[in-house]
Parts: structure tokens; sequence; C-alpha cells
């Protein structure tokens, strides 16, 4: 007899967010759908302004409540977040759903030491004294991989390089071992060397705890590297997921070959161009009807009719693309390669 299989730990279904400005109403975040589970990583990629960082912002209930509509539903173990109290956000930020920014010295405080500002939530979170609170910033310092963790807790986050200033914020984030973790451009200014470090941690301290991650990035190398599952998002809305491998190695969307495209690979002969996407993302004050990629995509001619202008392609369930190219021309594409660079330059996603 086949077991129900148990619901993600993380929902989202149908998030709309949307910003008053004194220009207009920015739509940032389109009708997002997605679910994640305890234990595996999910990447999210796209251009900036895609609505990758807003949506995890959303996730925490951290967006300024005066200027910021937000609708659908955000369910965290079950529970509905979206509308909750700030009361009952603050209880689960920190303890239960955690987030690692991306400019670590501009988030962390300059005037507190590293170890008082990991200690403090692990306080708020525990009611632990301060001598067991300073104890429990050493511990995860020294988890982290920060030399000499005894001596360096004391130390204020311009004494740290970049390498450690980001993983004393994962120290920060995973000090009361949250059951979701959003690790946003963790590895941004980073050289590659640190990158592999920080890369590897996270892998590590996800098997250790089980957590569920969230890697949001513009480098497809670190998700081949790191998630499970891939979402592509462009102009506030999904439109490609799936298991990162066959994203990939096989994408359904015009937009995820540009992004292969255009990015540079060890593999490919130093005289080789890069093709960019052509044109620039479209104003989320006033995004283009139908697919909102349209505008730069080549392929409308491929569409019969104007459906790509007009109509608005959903997303499918599970593996799938919102493109109006049938599963038959998406295939034939890709395979033949205009404008895009061949499979096997692809990134290389661990098995």
């Amino acid at each position: 007899m086949n077991e129900t299989p148990s619901p993600p730990f993380l929902t989202l279904r149908d998030l709309h967010v949307r910003f008053s400005t004194e220009d207009g109403v920015v739509k940032a975040v389109d009708g997002l759908s997605f679910g994640l589970e305890r234990g595996r990583t999910l990447g999210i990629v796209g251009e900036s302004g895609s609505g990758k960082s807003v949506t995890a912002l959303t996730v925490l209930g951290l967006h300024e409540p005066r200027t910021t509509e937000v609708t659908g539903e955000v369910l965290l173990d079950g529970r509905e977040l979206t509308g909750a109290p700030e009361s009952t956000l603050e209880k689960l930020r920190g303890a239960r759903m955690a987030m690692v920014f991306q400019d670590s010295l501009t988030a962390l405080s300059p005037y507190y030491t590293v170890g008082r500002q990991i200690a403090e939530p692990f306080r708020k979170h525990t009611g632990a004294s301060r001598s067991a609170a300073r104890l429990r910033a050493i511990e995860m310092l020294d988890k982290v991989g920060i030399p000499n963790a005894s001596l360096r807790v004391d130390d204020y986050p311009h004494q740290f390089s970049g390498g450690m200033r980001q993983r004393a914020m994962i120290a920060m984030a995973l000090v009361c071992d949250p059951e979701l973790l959003i690790a946003d451009e963790p590895t941004t200014a980073l050289d590659v060397t640190v990158q592999a470090q920080i890369l590897d941690l996270l892998k590590d301290l996800q098997q250790q705890t089980g957590s569920a991650i969230i890697l949001i990035t513009h480098d497809l190398g670190v998700v081949a590297r790191t998630a499970d599952d891939l979402l592509v998002m462009y102009a506030g809305r999904a439109v490609e997921r799936g298991p990162v491998r066959e994203v990939l190695h096989a994408p359904q969307h015009p937009y995820t070959w540009g992004l292969l495209g255009s990015m540079p690979r060890l593999t490919s002969d130093v005289d080789t161009p890069l093709t960019p996407i052509p044109g620039a993302p479209p104003s989320l004050l006033s995004p283009p009807p139908g697919c909102p990629f349209h505008p730069r995509c080549a392929w409308t001619v491929e569409v019969p009719g104007d459906r790509c202008a007009t109509e608005r392609p959903e997303l499918p369930a599970g593996r799938g693309a919102a493109c109006h190219l049938d599963a038959g021309q998406r295939r034939t594409l890709f395979t033949e390669g205009a404008r895009l660079r061949t499979l096997r330059e692809a990134p290389r996603s661990e098995a």
C-alpha cells in the first residue's frame, strides 16, 4: 500500500506582491507558486528585478506593510504566514526560518561584536543566559569553520574577511537550528575558492539538520553544484521549474536557453563569443501583456497568431515551462542549438 506523500514544508500558492510608489504600483511578484520539502534545496535564478529577493523577504514577512500589498498563500509547515501578526512572525524568524542576506558587511552591525550578534537571536528564542549564548556563538563560529573561534567571537565585522563574514552570517542564521534557510546570493563578491567552501558548508549543515534551503543566485554554476530543484523567474513570474539536472541539460523555456547561452564556461573556446539575451527586462510598473518574455524572444514566429503577445502561458504542475511553444518545438529548437551553446557545455550538477 502506497503511503500518501507528506505536504511540502514551505508552500507558496498564487503569491502576488505589489509595492506602491510615486510612479505607480510595482508588480514585483505576480502569481508565484511552488513547494519545498525538508532536506531539499531549491535554486531560484533570474535577472535582477525578476522577484527572487522579494519572494524571500515576503516569506519572512519583512516588507513595509504600509506600502506593500501581499495576496495569496505562504504556508510554513501548514501554518499561514500571509497576514499573520508581527508578533507571530517574530517568533518564527530566527527560530524556524532564517535568512542569509546578500551583503554581509551591511547586514552585520558595525557597532556590535560578531559573537554578540550571533548570540542575540539565540537568547531571544531560547531564553539562554549571556554566558550560555556566548558559548553557543563560539560553537557556531567553530562549526562554520572560523579558526580560533573563542578569540574571534569578540571581533567586530570589519575585522573579518569577506568569506569569514559570510560564514558568520550563516552561523547567525543557523544558531537556533531553523527548519528553513533562505540564502540570498550567499557567494556574491567572494573568490571561487571561498565560494566552494561556503557551498560545501551549506550542504554539510543541511545534511546534519535536514533543513529546507532556498538558494537565490544569478550563478547557474552555483545552482548546478548545490540545488536539487530549480525555479527560473522572469518579471515576477515562474517561467520554468524542475529537477536541476533536467532544467540545465534540457531547458524548455527560451529565457532559460538565453541564460545558459550567456554564461561563460571553462570548456568553451576562448574565441567563442557569449550570446546575450537581447533587450532588457520589462518595467514591473507596466509589464507587457501575454508572455512577459515575448518582446525579447526570437521564437514568437514559431507560435501561430499573436498568442505570445496576448495570452499569458501558464506554468504546468511539476516539470514544465510557461511557454506557448509545444514540447516538440522546444526540443527541436534547443537541440538544433540556434543562438545557443551545445548541451555538453551546460553546467554540470553533481549526481
